[in-house]
């Protein structure tokens, strides 16, 4: 095994992890307009005071879709390493990876009508 790849302490797999994290927000536009949705979703539920077990689906969605977009970028960035030419198999990983984004954006935003429609309904119509 390559010394690089030999386990690491808890100090190095965190800087690596933070450097990771840094990497996506820099080099992939939807993870960081993923993040900006999520921090205004954030805020919604602050302002509309959702409930606890509310609160947990909401974290949980976001999670979801921030780890989906990881992934994919992660699956993007060695397929680039292994082929720069066209390949179906790398393709059909691509479009793969990017399937699970779609499906976590998708759930995430079902979550969030579940959790904003009925306060922002009692919201509007009380104040009619």
């Amino acid at each position: 095994m390559h010394s690089r790849f030999r386990p690491h302490s808890w100090k190095n797999k965190f800087r690596d992890a933070l450097r990771g994290l840094q990497r996506a927000l820099r080099t992939q536009s939807s993870f960081a307009v993923h993040l900006l949705i999520a921090c205004f979703a954030v805020v919604a539920a602050a302002l509309l005071r959702v409930t606890t077990v509310e609160w947990g689906l909401l974290i949980a969605a976001i999670g979801m879709v921030m780890v989906a977009e990881i992934l994919n970028t992660a699956i993007e960035s060695l397929a680039r390493a292994v082929d720069t030419q066209f390949h179906p198999r790398l393709r059909d990983a691509l479009d793969i990876a990017s399937a699970a984004v779609l499906i976590a954006a998708g759930t995430a935003v079902f979550i969030g009508l579940c959790i904003f429609l009925p306060p922002l309904y009692r919201l509007c119509f009380s104040v009619m």
